[in-house]
């Protein structure tokens, strides 16, 4: 008698999931969901399956559970195969609080799930110890807190996505664009990532954090004689400075003086000197029409060379690339 062959049951969808907490970026979760669902529509056209999205929610009993589901009438695995902790816009998860979360990040982990985090959604990855001795990102601006916080982690705060197979992190607010192709690209090909990029207009690589980020110097050390330094440095223009005129403004010996900025700003004299020249730099070339060997003698450069090769190491941008992408349209007629 011959065997019947039993119809195959339907496969669960590649599911990503979104795990959500109080205060988190609801932005970033719909707009990671619609560049799911957009990623989806050009895969089922190359006979690909589309993403499954969904939103985990905290129960009151404990546990997690889905409250939103892109494919409610698919069958559906147990958990999801990525799992993204966004970031918020208000607060980060404090220690007390991340528990529950950071316990459930790990237990999917342990069951085979690649985690991710957007910009501070990386301390909630952070509390469950995977981080440890891997590389890392999340905003530029709650970079001090998170070295604070998780010392053992190599936090390379100048990269927009860092991914390391298991774990992906991705930097500032709106990095959720670049995490969301990269995990397109992992799921469906760099073809469907692509074609997802140019629809909604998104450049899909070769940006960096420090493209964006503005000097944000440590203020809070306590070290009263360092911070009267620091606010005499600002209030005294963008120009060169030499380390002993620091020094005699902190009234110390001038290697007394450098070891205790360094301890409380995490930079060298010369290194926070160059950020706030670059900072005023960035200040001229976005608002002003003069040219950057102009720009260059304003903030104290005799030798424009050696401002541009500066001005690269700091931002990731020449000062032309810089001035093209974030000068007013004003200032870049008037250039023209």
């Amino acid at each position: 008698m011959p065997k019947v062959k039993l119809p195959e049951a339907p496969q669960p969808l590649v599911e990503v999931g979104m795990m959500l907490y109080p205060d988190c970026q609801i932005g970033m979760v719909h707009g990671i969901t619609d560049l799911f669902d957009i990623a989806g529509r050009f895969a089922v056209q190359h006979g690909r399956a589309p993403i499954r999205a969904s939103h985990w929610r905290l129960q009151e009993g404990g546990g997690f559970a889905r409250c939103f589901d892109s494919h409610p009438d698919e069958p559906a695995g147990n958990s999801p195969t990525v799992l993204i902790a966004p970031g918020s816009l208000h607060k980060l998860l404090e220690p007390g609080e991340v528990e529950p979360y950071a316990r459930w990040l790990l237990d999917r982990h342990a069951h085979g799930a690649v985690l991710a985090s957007n910009c501070g959604g990386a301390f909630a990855l952070a509390a469950t110890g995977l981080l440890a001795g891997r590389p890392a990102t999340t905003h530029w601006f709650f970079a001090e807190q998170f070295r604070e916080r998780f010392p053992d982690v190599r936090l390379e705060i100048d990269r927009m996505v860092i991914d390391d197979g298991d774990i992906v992190t991705a930097g500032g607010l709106m990095a959720w664009t670049d995490l969301g192709l990269r995990i397109v690209e992992r799921l469906l090909g760099p073809t469907v990532m692509m074609e997802t990029a140019r629809f909604l207009l998104i450049d899909p690589g070769g940006r960096e954090q420090k493209n964006y980020a503005s000097f944000a110097p440590r203020l809070t050390h306590g070290d009263e004689a360092i911070l009267k330094v620091q606010h005499w440095l600002q209030g005294r223009g963008a120009g060169p400075v030499a380390v002993a005129a620091m020094a005699g403004e902190a009234g110390m010996e001038e290697r007394t003086f450098q070891r205790r900025f360094k301890a409380a700003t995490g930079m060298t004299p010369v290194e926070y000197v160059q950020h706030l020249r670059v900072g005023k730099a960035r200040e001229l070339l976005e608002f002003t029409r003069r040219t950057v060997d102009q720009v260059a003698w304003s903030v104290g450069y005799e030798d424009a060379a050696a401002f541009r090769k500066l001005f690269h190491r700091l931002t990731g941008l020449s000062p032309h690339e810089y001035r093209q992408r974030f000068a007013t349209p004003q200032s870049l007629a008037e250039v023209a």
